[in-house]
């Protein structure tokens, strides 16, 4: 996740880099917060290749939305396989699924591998406001798993923030095809670049906040389970 921050490099407080998003001028750069998790698409494949639960990444729309009122069955699924990154950098930690009773079926494992996505993703976003100190009113996602329109919707939900998608979900070729425009003259300048960009979708939340901040808890409380391994062997204290 990339948080632009203009013409001020902004040194994070909360496990975030500080990079350089683009310069289209000698010396100056425009800068952005980054932050980085280990495994989020990759959980998905981790269903199909290891477990055999899918066939494609996007049977997991229908089959999470297959039990949408029910969720993940109370099902939370730290994938920390290689530790985890931003915002924690936590190298010890290792995936970790909980809650499993009788009730649990291969169903509730696709819906909580989903939301392990939205609750990264908001926990670089919560980092990210803290060191900005700005409230993030939208998300724009891009990338394969922005497809989803599942996956979107539960986003915002998690998030309690609205999620947008673009009409073009393959944002970081289409952004170089821009920048390359602008250095050649095709397009004028990055106002004219900006005319050409179209929502593709918009999601707004739909949890009441008492639910937020409940699923939020219980994500936190894995979290911390997930970290407390044994020499990094992955064995719960």
């Amino acid at each position: 996740m990339l948080m632009n921050t203009a013409s001020e490099p902004v040194i994070s407080r909360r496990g975030l880099v500080t990079t350089c998003a683009y310069g289209l001028e000698r010396n100056r750069c425009v800068y952005a917060l980054e932050g980085s998790v280990a495994i989020a698409g990759a959980a998905v494949q981790w269903l199909r290749d290891n477990l055999g639960i899918i066939r494609v990444a996007s049977e997991t729309e229908k089959l999470a939305e297959s039990v949408a009122e029910e969720g993940s069955g109370g099902v939370y699924f730290v994938p920390a396989f290689n530790g985890l990154f931003a915002p924690h950098w936590d190298m010890n930690a290792r995936g970790l699924i909980i809650g499993i009773t009788g009730f649990t079926r291969g169903v509730h494992l696709v819906h909580t591998t989903l939301e392990a996505i939205c609750y990264q993703t908001m926990d670089v976003l919560r980092a990210m406001a803290d060191d900005s100190n700005t409230e993030i009113t939208e998300l724009r996602a891009d990338g394969g798993a922005s497809v989803n329109n599942y996956l979107m919707q539960l986003q915002a939900d998690i998030l309690g923030t609205k999620v947008i998608r673009p009409a073009v979900t393959e944002t970081t070729a289409l952004g170089v095809a821009y920048l390359t425009g602008v250095a050649v003259g095709f397009w004028r300048d990055l106002d004219e670049v900006k005319n050409n960009w179209k929502i593709g979708g918009v999601f707004t939340p739909k949890w009441s906040r008492e639910k937020r901040l409940r699923m939020c808890s219980g994500w936190s409380r894995a979290l911390e389970r997930s970290k407390r391994s044994v020499d990094g062997q992955g064995v719960p204290e």
